[in-house]
């Protein structure tokens, strides 16, 4: 096959990534979920109503009896998760975070909970007869979510990947799971099928809540201490000394204030854990943005043919794209058998993107992150990716380049 071909047929199959504007990688989102507890279940007090609008959140429902429409940013006043929350522990964790990083940060919640689920609502697909089950008033809070929690986590969270980075995920969930052994191998199959689906590293933080101590689900704790065994990625927030029920008769729930202070102890940890992470990315001045005639554009395409052997250390080829300000160059790929090394040489920071696709035009390998100026080095694995013909996409900015290689 020609590589002229190889390339329509390429895009021809839409895989061209278009020309949107680059995520933002001082726009750090978090995930949330759970059930119950993270909903919130607290009353939204005079203090709760005015939020800093560094803070956001991106809708996760469609529901008009609160003026709330799927898919939207909006300044993070809650609730949060859906029309039937109240105020939670993402309320004041979003709130610590924008308070306690740089004034250049801004923070996202993408929240998706329902009271009373059990960790199997957020398998995917939901089972059935785990459905069949659950009262009229769970179907209900299911359906706000198009009857299928997980995937509108994952719907929402790759939106927010268009406007910035995902840092971490808060999690409360286990009461309605508390005899359940199996809980904690079960939350650590979600978080692994969560970074598959977005694409995220393997570092990514999970912070875990303990229920109410003292509370009717208390033995759920026992589980949630588990967790830490599961993950070097996941930690533990205690519940120590949030000791008051609210007064809804089910002995499950914090009060605002335990909220309050709940939502500032998972900040707190996230900004421990993440240290270094949560610095702003310097932007670039004015003199350092390269005109629009100086950048490939999201179509141009630089063809070359290589390969690569196996069984030893080889280069195959380079890609450079061309341009008065050297916005993105792409330098010899390396190959030592299990990777793929792609050095790369940004002139500004930027969210730099390299997918490999199959010549059916499915994704085998991918990179995504906020890289600094100057050189960096991207390393693509080979595992499960055999031999053959293939499409490797770099992208940092409005720059991408396509290349052909022949692994074998």
């Amino acid at each position: 096959m020609k590589v002229s071909r190889f390339v329509s047929l390429f895009f021809g199959l839409g895989l061209a990534v278009s020309a949107n504007a680059t995520p933002d990688p001082n726009f750090h989102i978090y995930l949330a979920f759970g059930q119950s507890n993270m909903e919130g279940q607290g009353n939204i007090e005079s203090q709760d109503k005015t939020v800093d609008s560094r803070f956001q959140v991106l809708w996760s429902t469609n529901e008009t009896s609160c003026g709330k429409k799927l898919g939207e940013w909006s300044d993070a006043v809650p609730p949060l998760a859906s029309c039937s929350g109240k105020l939670g522990p993402a309320d004041y964790f979003g709130r610590t975070m924008v308070e306690k990083t740089d004034s250049k940060i801004r923070v996202g919640i993408v929240d998706v909970a329902v009271a009373g689920c059990s960790i199997q609502l957020f398998d995917s697909p939901i089972s059935q007869s785990y459905m069949n089950q659950q009262a009229g008033w769970f179907k209900q809070r299911v359906e706000a979510y198009g009857g299928k929690p997980y995937e509108r986590l994952i719907e929402m969270a790759k939106k927010a990947q268009d406007d910035g980075v995902i840092k971490g995920i808060i999690f409360h969930q286990g009461e309605t799971d508390a005899g359940d052994g199996q809980w904690p191998s079960k939350v650590k199959a979600v978080y692994d099928r969560i970074l598959k689906d977005l694409r995220l590293g393997d570092d990514i933080p999970f912070l875990a809540g303990e229920v109410l101590r003292g509370g009717m689900s208390q033995g759920a704790n026992n589980n949630i201490a588990k967790l830490p065994q599961q993950s070097k990625n996941f930690y533990v927030i205690s519940s120590e000394g949030l000791t008051q029920p609210l007064n809804d008769g089910q002995n499950v729930h914090f009060t605002s204030q335990e909220y309050r202070d709940f939502g500032k102890r998972y900040a707190e940890k996230m900004i421990e854990v993440l240290g270094s992470k949560l610095e702003p990315v310097a932007e670039s001045s004015s003199s350092e943005t390269p005109s629009s005639s100086s950048v490939e554009s999201s179509s141009s395409v630089v063809e070359s043919s290589s390969s690569a052997e196996a069984n030893s250390s080889s280069t195959v080829g380079s890609i450079v794209i061309p341009n008065a300000s050297q916005t993105l160059m792409v330098g010899k790929v390396a190959f030592d058998g299990a990777s793929l090394m792609v050095p790369l040489k940004l002139a500004r920071a930027a969210v730099v993107n390299v997918r490999l696709y199959s010549v059916l035009g499915n994704e085998v390998a991918s990179f995504s992150e906020s890289l600094n100026a100057g050189a960096n080095v991207v390393q693509l694995s080979k595992k499960n990716v055999p031999s053959g013909v293939y499409m490797l996409s770099v992208q940092a900015g409005s720059s991408h380049v396509t290349k052909r290689m022949d692994l074998r």
